[in-house]
């Protein structure tokens, strides 16, 4: 089975991880590009071939979406089953999870992996239904944290989140009737941060599996930030605390 992935961010980071996985490789016809360019030297020193096409073929590759100048056919990469959680936790003595209930955007979802990866979270928690797919969009968004962040869909989150109780995980979710806000929070130890969708927020037996509801504090007239940049605020609070613990 092989997928597309498209722009320079996240081509140049599956060519670091793995660069085995291309089969592939198109490049607008007349694009002038440095980065690109740089990018090209690196694929073609790993001995992959590079094609040039137009624009409009290109475009159609990508579904419309910005490629800037690159797309690539790869191999799928083997996905985390929900079997590896249990293996993950037991290499991080304090994990720190983030898990996204309900995000069906693949913007959202891609936006998040990248936060996630720089803040160091261990793997991404997604329930299989009503969940974004991983797809070139999603990648494309990410820069590159696709590659590097274990994305791992789950058939039954509440489940899952009981089996994290189970290993001493702190189960925090995010929800704007919470009686206190992350700063008055303690972030620190085996933590999974739970994210819900914009407007639902997160499901009921999400909610009750949770240990404790934060919000964050606003001060403007909006009611509520986007799902990632919630994510960002919440994941860096975290990061915060668990370098002064």
């Amino acid at each position: 089975m092989s997928e597309i992935i498209y722009g320079i961010h996240a081509v140049k980071a599956l060519l670091e991880r793995d660069p085995q996985r291309f089969l592939d490789v198109y490049i607008m016809k007349g694009r002038d590009d440095r980065r690109l360019h740089e990018l090209v030297v690196e694929l073609e020193a790993n001995g992959i071939v590079i094609q040039v096409a137009n624009r409009q073929w290109l475009d159609e590759a990508a579904e419309g979406a910005v490629h800037q100048g690159i797309v690539a056919r790869v191999q799928e990469g083997r996905q985390l089953q929900e079997n590896d959680l249990e293996g993950l936790l037991e290499q991080h003595p304090a994990p720190f999870l983030l898990v996204l209930d309900g995000i069906t955007d693949p913007h959202n979802l891609g936006a998040c992996l990248r936060s996630a990866d720089a803040a160091g979270v261990h793997a991404v928690i997604v329930p299989r239904d009503r969940s974004a797919q991983l797809n070139a969009t999603a990648k494309k968004v990410a820069s590159g944290a696709a590659e590097t962040v274990p994305l791992i869909r789950v058939t039954n989150l509440a489940r899952t989140l009981r089996m994290l109780k189970e290993h001493n995980v702190w189960i925090v979710g995010t929800a704007g009737e919470a009686d206190h806000h992350l700063y008055q929070s303690k972030l620190t130890g085996p933590l999974a941060l739970v994210m819900g969708a914009e407007g639902e927020g997160m499901r009921r037996l999400t909610r009750e599996h949770c240990n404790e509801l934060i919000g964050i504090p606003m001060a403007g007239s909006v009611s509520s930030l986007n799902v990632s940049v919630a994510a960002g605020v919440c994941l860096f609070e975290a990061v915060r605390q668990r370098q002064l613990s």
